[in-house]
């Protein structure tokens, strides 16, 4: 069995997990591979991460007296396939300081494709100077089944609080699920000319359309400052698997550009190519 992964386990790097499901990938790449037939171990990663189901899952603390927690906070996913198993909760994309007092966090789960979701497990270590915690509510959005749905707490997770539990089993609130067309995996390469100067540090953003006027959200290419350093540099190649509302069969045209921030800012583009994965991964 091969697994590639050729991506961060970090804190501070792409979405900041530090454990990742890996599924195995066919021979015949493994062979590309080995013979370099044009099959880098950089390209199975995006193999790997085309397989994979992005969740955004928000998190909101309590605005009551001691309701922030500094113990570490996990989060398992149970769907009607399989399950995520245990996910840390450590790089929230908008507080530093995460699960403090009426404060929304929001985090990246990835996971291979567990079904319809059922139920979540939250809990914490119940380590660190103020452990117990309220928890209000988690909300999961998952684009690739086109659902955001809400699992109300209102509740401690406290040894000293309510029933003196530190994790619980949530179930989604029917009436709070909101449904939309889901998501499907694109493979964006990009292609920076080979001029002096043609990289550029800023943030790159695409938007696909379809026919009959059908168009995605605008997406960023780079998750992060630091990915904006390292990729669109001169004369290079750069690949993401990004999912997006599904513009059908034909995309018409794309818009691509970026906020004109960093350093080097403008940018000299040679071309894009651009794949709709299926769900069988071709």
């Amino acid at each position: 069995y091969y697994f590639p992964c050729q991506r961060w386990l970090a804190v501070e790097e792409d979405d900041g997990q530090i454990a990742r499901e890996l599924v195995p990938v066919d021979e015949a790449f493994v062979k590309k591979d080995s013979e370099n037939d044009g099959q880098s171990p950089a390209t199975l990663g995006l193999e790997q991460k085309a397989k994979s189901t992005t969740y955004t899952v928000k998190v909101k603390t309590g605005d009551k007296k001691n309701a922030g927690t500094d113990a570490n906070v996990f989060i398992i996913l149970y769907g009607s396939k399989d399950d995520t198993g245990i996910v840390s909760l450590k790089a929230s994309k908008i507080n530093k300081n995460k699960f403090e007092r009426g404060k929304v966090d929001e985090f990246t789960v990835e996971s291979v494709d567990i079904g319809d979701l059922k139920k979540i497990k939250i809990g914490h270590d119940n380590k660190g100077n103020s452990t117990g915690w309220f928890l209000e509510w988690v909300e999961i959005d998952a684009p690739s089944v086109g659902q955001c749905l809400k699992f109300p707490c209102g509740r401690w997770l406290d040894k000293s609080e309510d029933d003196g539990a530190v994790e619980r089993i949530i179930f989604p609130a029917e009436l709070q699920t909101i449904e939309y067309i889901p998501f499907v995996p694109y493979e964006i390469t990009v292609y920076t000319s080979d001029i002096f100067g043609a990289g550029t540090d800023a943030d790159v953003f695409i938007v696909l359309y379809g026919s009959d006027g059908i168009c995605t959200q605008q997406k960023s290419l780079c998750l992060n400052k630091r990915e904006q350093r390292m990729y669109f540099e001169r004369n290079s190649v750069n690949q993401f698997i990004v999912e997006l509302e599904d513009v059908g069969d034909i995309i018409e045209k794309i818009r691509i550009g970026h906020n004109g921030g960093g350093l080097n800012s403008g940018w000299h583009l040679d071309r894009v190519t651009i794949r709709r994965l299926l769900p069988n991964g071709k």
